[in-house]
């Protein structure tokens, strides 16, 4: 698995995070949860007041934060300039204005930059997973390993109700499609489907049978 890289890209409630996680632990390799990092630049933002609807005024704040990641499957996470900021990110107020700081160019650019680091450094050390929404199309395109999970609004929707207290299914269901449809719009690097990408629709698998799916198209495709 020496140099491996392995693009898992897809929606919220896909099965992502957990089945990155899980293959990477199989592998031996790294794990770097990108959505985190747009997460934590988000709530950066928010704790200094910046108006999250006004792009120019992210971008112009966009290199300050510093951010500290943690590659180890067992205990991914992150830090912004010292703090960690591993259960903030994950609150509603910054899952709802995640969309807006990542569609902003400057803030795009800047994190791609770090996260093509990140893999650069780790591999040397064996390869790495790396999730998110544009990998396999824009921070890793020359991945051996491109897989691009989905799964039904329903299926999604009930996965991230069970993770949330507080929350219903038909709020997931309509929180989801809002940001789906940010996502998928935005100009700056939208998510989609790399063209050599396999998609594997998690719908009907539990996570054990994703992950082993998952490690039969990497032994296939590297």
């Amino acid at each position: 698995m020496s140099g491996l890289v392995v693009a898992m890209d897809g929606p919220s409630g896909s099965g992502k995070s957990s089945a990155s996680r899980g293959v990477a632990r199989a592998l031996g390799l790294r794990y770097l949860d990108t959505g985190a990092m747009y997460r934590a630049v988000t709530w950066w933002m928010l704790q200094r007041g910046v108006n999250l609807e006004d792009s120019a005024a992210v971008a112009a704040r966009s290199a300050e934060p510093v951010l500290v990641m943690s590659t180890d499957p067992d205990a991914p996470g992150v830090t912004v300039d010292g703090v960690d900021v591993n259960g903030p990110i994950r609150g509603p107020e910054v899952t709802g204005a995640v969309s807006a700081v990542s569609a902003v160019p400057e803030v795009r650019h800047r994190l791609v930059t770090l996260q093509r680091e990140i893999i650069a450094e780790s591999l040397p050390g064996g390869g790495i997973v790396v999730e998110g929404r544009d990998i396999g199309t824009v921070v890793a395109p020359d991945a051996p390993v491109k897989i691009y999970l989905t799964a039904d609004a329903e299926a999604r929707a009930l996965r991230r109700t069970a993770e949330l207290d507080g929350t219903t299914v038909e709020a997931q269901k309509s929180a989801m499609a809002r940001r789906d449809a940010l996502d998928s719009t935005r100009k700056a690097d939208p998510l989609a489907k790399a063209a050599d990408a396999v998609e594997l629709d998690t719908t009907p698998l539990d996570l054990d049978e994703v992950i082993a799916e998952v490690l039969r198209l990497v032994k296939e495709r590297a």
